[in-house]
């Protein structure tokens, strides 16, 4: 199997079982069905990067994880 035939998603490293690339598959038609959504940019939220981008929240170097 090439790298260039896995489905979006896929792990290059790993090899697919044909339950995981029918997943893959049916998730990125899922994702491709959906249109795409226009959200108004977000107000008083925070300056700088995402402080939830790790599944903590961080705050000044701080993370409490919830």
């Amino acid at each position: 199997m090439e790298k260039d035939d896995l489905p979006p998603g896929a792990n290059p490293d790993r090899v697919l079982t044909p339950a995981a690339r029918r997943a893959l598959e049916e998730a990125a038609a899922r994702r491709a069905a959906q249109p795409p959504r226009n959200l108004p940019p977000e107000e008083g939220g925070p300056s700088g990067l995402e402080p939830t981008r790790y599944g903590d929240w961080e705050r000044k170097g701080l993370a409490s994880d919830f």
